[in-house]
């Protein structure tokens, strides 16, 4: 591993952009040399081509303030040059994106992407470092595919199953049979906020295009197993969902619903959620949270305003355990969503990669 890695950024003027930006400036590994957008953006310095649409809390940071957007498409070869990897988040076709992650890994640049487009494709890890960091084995056969000494794709799943999935991985031990998770979606997962979206205010919508097939589908993957030169999914547990956007400006939240069938004592899940550690605890990473799972005794908590934020906003949040009538127990999660859920949960897995040597 290097003292330092050049890293470049796809797609840099969208929301999670701007967050991978605000996560990276002064990271302790990382130097941005590089942010790339869209051709009508290229040429311009950052603050000019990003403009009006900086959603971040923070100012833009000096050290990009100036920096000049490249063409994310017409400078892959020139920008895989001058980077050790790129995060990619780019508004595109799905088509579209998958041919420009694959033209920057056979340009020998590894993409660490937010995007949806290779979640499926069935040599490329999609990680929650915390849970699946052995998936990451399954790049050699990638490289192989596609050719490359280094180059590669890795993809981080969707950020509505992040508040759950996390919570029951560590109950997997007691054969989890059936879930059932309602998830309320914040308005920044749809790179708005209530300036851009005034229709959200005071309103909630009930669907989410494309949502509920992924929250139902991506932990199978998740939670599947490499057999040879791809990951193949677990059949188990069965999942359903609903997916909601709600007037909130950060944090998805989701009511969970779960049966076992070794059905474990309330106790016993509380010690699994407070003991629950992965790779990026045991290796320190950067932005690992200390405490990854952090249950709430309090009937009215955890809050979205409260708590998102807790550990960096890298931690899940779980509360109101209680048994059910249907199914054998409910709970309430949280994640915030464009950090967890998106570039934060990127930044962790690059730093989960880096340490394992992928990026060298």
């Amino acid at each position: 591993m290097k003292e330092n890695y050049k890293v470049g950024i796809i797609g840099a003027t969208g929301m999670v952009g701007q967050r991978f930006i605000t996560l990276l400036h002064d990271h302790p590994w990382y130097t941005i040399e590089v942010l790339a957008a869209s051709p009508r953006s290229a040429g311009k310095k950052y603050t000019e081509a990003v403009g009006a649409k900086w959603a971040m809390d923070e100012e833009i940071p000096a050290s990009v303030a100036d920096m000049v957007v490249m063409d994310a498409s017409a400078d892959i070869e020139k920008i895989a040059s001058m980077v050790d990897f790129v995060f990619c988040a780019v508004d595109m076709k799905k088509d579209e994106i998958r041919a420009l992650e694959e033209a920057y890994a056979k340009a020998e640049c590894p993409v660490v992407s937010n995007n949806s487009a290779h979640r499926h494709t069935p040599d490329v890890p999609m990680i929650i470092p915390e849970i699946n960091a052995d998936h990451a084995e399954i790049i050699n056969a990638q490289k192989k595919r596609l050719g490359t000494k280094r180059g590669f794709i890795s993809v981080k799943s969707n950020c509505s199953l992040q508040s759950y999935v996390p919570a029951l991985h560590p109950l997997m031990k007691y054969g989890i049979t059936k879930v059932l998770a309602t998830t309320y979606q914040a308005i920044s997962g749809a790179g708005k906020t209530f300036e851009t979206w005034p229709e959200m205010v005071d309103n909630m919508i009930p669907y989410i295009g494309g949502e509920e097939e992924k929250s139902e589908v991506e932990p199978l993957k998740i939670w599947g197993k490499i057999e040879g030169d791809k990951i193949v999914d677990a059949t188990e547990p069965k999942i359903t969902t609903q997916c909601l956007r709600v007037p909130v400006s950060n944090g998805h939240m989701a009511a969970v619903f779960v049966s076992f069938d070794k059905k474990p004592e309330i106790d016993e899940i509380k010690k699994a959620w407070a003991e629950f550690a992965g790779e990026p605890q045991a290796l320190n990473l950067p932005h690992a949270p200390k405490q990854f799972l952090n249950y709430f005794e309090e009937d009215n908590r955890p809050q979205s305003k409260l708590d998102r934020m807790m550990e960096g906003g890298m931690a899940v949040s779980i509360g109101r355990l209680r048994p059910d009538t249907q199914y054998d127990y409910k709970f309430v999660c949280l994640s915030h969503n464009t950090l967890r859920g998106a570039a934060g949960g990127a930044v962790l897995m690059a730093e989960l990669l880096t340490a394992k040597g992928y990026m060298d």
